[in-house]
C-alpha cells in the first residue's frame, strides 16, 4: 500500500492531535478526513491555487490554525504577518 507522510511542526500536529482527541479519533482520521474533502474540490481552480501557495509559503509560516501563540509575534509586540483575516476563521463577537 502507497504512503503519504505530512511532516508537521509542533504547533501544528498539537493542533490536529487535539481536534482528533475531541472528537475521540486518531490524527490520522483528521488527515484523511482532510485530504477528502480536498479531493472532492479538485476541481475547483481557486483551489488549486490555492494548494501552490500553500505550498509555497509552509516552510516559512505556520497555518492559522497552528498552536502558534508561542511564535515571535506575541512576546515581542509585533503585528501579525496577514494583513487581513483569514477567510477560514469566523469573525469574533
Amino acid at each position: 500500500m502507497p504512503t503519504i507522510k505530512i511532516n508537521l511542526e509542533y504547533a501544528e500536529y498539537d493542533a490536529v492531535e487535539r481536534f482528533a482527541s475531541g472528537l475521540n479519533v486518531k490524527p490520522e482520521a483528521v488527515a484523511y478526513c482532510a485530504l477528502n474533502r480536498l479531493m472532492l474540490e479538485a476541481r475547483n481552480p481557486e483551489l488549486r491555487e490555492e494548494i501552490k501557495q500553500t505550498w509555497d509559503w509552509h516552510r516559512e509560516n505556520l497555518p492559522l490554525w497552528s498552536d502558534s501563540a508561542g511564535g515571535p509575534h506575541g512576546y515581542e509586540g509585533k503585528a501579525d504577518s496577514d494583513p487581513a483575516p483569514s477567510k477560514y476563521l469566523e469573525p469574533r463577537v
